[in-house]
C-alpha cells in the first residue's frame, strides 16, 4: 500500500492488487471520510430499477463520489457504461460463498431510494484501489463562448465592419433564431451567425437558411446580407460561401 498528503486537508491511499479484504477495509474507510473512491479491476456490474441490464465480466474502472454518484468506465468512450446520480448510498463488502460454491468476490452496491435503483458491481479480481479526500470550492469559468463572440461584436461593431450597427439578438425567423440583426452603413439588412470554432459547410447552410427566411418574410427584393462570423473556415466552406453570396469575417471569442 503506497500512501501521500498533499495538503493539510487532503489525503490519498492507493492499494495495487490487493487482497480482497484489503480492498473492502480501504474503500469502506473512503467511503466513511467521504472521499472519492475508485476501483479498478475484473466485474460484473447489475442494475435493477427503471430498467434492468447486465455486463458480463469486464475489466472496468468505477467511481464512488461523496455527493452519491457511481460512475462504471470501460477503456472507450468519454460516458460510463452505467451510472448512478448524486443522492444514493454506497456500501461495500465480500461475497464469501458459505457452501464454497463459487468465486469470492468483492461487492459494490449503489443504492437510490426514489425511483428504486441499485446498480451492483462485483470484483472478482481488484487491480487498484484509490481513495482521494480533498475539497474543490471553485467554479468551472467558460470562456470562449459563441456569447463571449457575440459581446464583441455588440461591444464594438465596428469588429465586423465600418457603419454596421446591431439592431436585434436572437431574432426569430421561419428558419431559426438569428444570433444578430443589424444593417450596414448603407441600410441594408445584415444577418450574423456566429460560430467560436473553425467551421465547415453545415454552418453556410445554417446561415444561408436564415437569409432566405427573412427574404421571405419581408420582400422579395430585399437585399440581405449574411455574415458568418468564426475563427476560420474549411474550404469546401469557403467555397459555398462565395457560391450563395454569403461572407466571412474572422473573428476570435475573445481578445488576446
Amino acid at each position: 500500500m503506497t500512501a501521500g498528503t498533499s495538503t493539510s486537508a487532503a489525503r490519498a491511499v492507493t492499494l495495487e492488487q490487493p487482497a480482497l479484504e484489503a480492498a473492502c477495509e480501504a474503500i469502506a474507510d473512503g467511503l466513511e471520510r467521504a472521499a472519492l473512491v475508485t476501483v479498478f479491476g475484473r466485474c460484473t456490474v447489475d442494475y435493477e430499477g427503471r430498467a434492468s441490464s447486465t455486463l458480463e465480466a469486464g475489466d472496468r474502472h468505477v467511481m464512488l463520489k461523496p455527493d452519491g454518484a457511481a460512475l462504471v468506465h470501460t477503456d472507450e468512450g468519454q460516458q460510463p457504461v452505467n451510472w448512478q446520480p448524486p443522492g444514493c448510498t454506497h456500501d461495500v463488502f465480500c461475497d464469501r460463498p458459505a457452501d464454497g460454491d463459487g468465486e469470492d468476490a468483492l461487492v459494490l452496491e449503489s443504492v437510490r431510494s426514489t425511483p428504486e435503483e441499485r446498480l451492483c458491481v462485483r470484483f472478482q479480481d481488484v487491480l487498484q484501489v484509490s481513495a482521494f479526500s480533498g475539497t474543490d470550492e471553485t467554479d468551472l469559468t467558460l470562456s470562449g463562448t459563441e456569447a463571449d463572440l457575440r459581446q464583441r461584436i455588440l461591444e464594438e461593431p465596428a469588429l465586423l465592419e465600418a457603419g454596421f450597427k446591431p439592431l436585434a439578438t436572437e431574432r426569430e425567423t421561419a428558419a431559426g433564431a438569428v444570433d444578430i440583426y443589424g444593417e450596414d452603413a448603407a441600410g441594408r439588412t445584415v444577418v450574423v451567425e456566429l460560430k467560436r470554432r473553425r467551421v465547415g459547410p453545415d454552418a453556410v447552410g445554417q446561415l444561408r437558411r436564415y437569409v432566405d427566411a427573412l427574404e421571405r418574410e419581408l420582400h422579395a427584393d430585399a437585399d440581405i446580407r449574411g455574415i458568418l462570423v468564426a475563427p476560420s473556415v474549411t474550404d469546401r466552406a469557403d467555397r459555398l460561401l462565395v457560391d450563395h453570396g454569403l461572407e466571412f469575417v474572422s473573428l476570435e471569442p475573445t481578445s488576446e
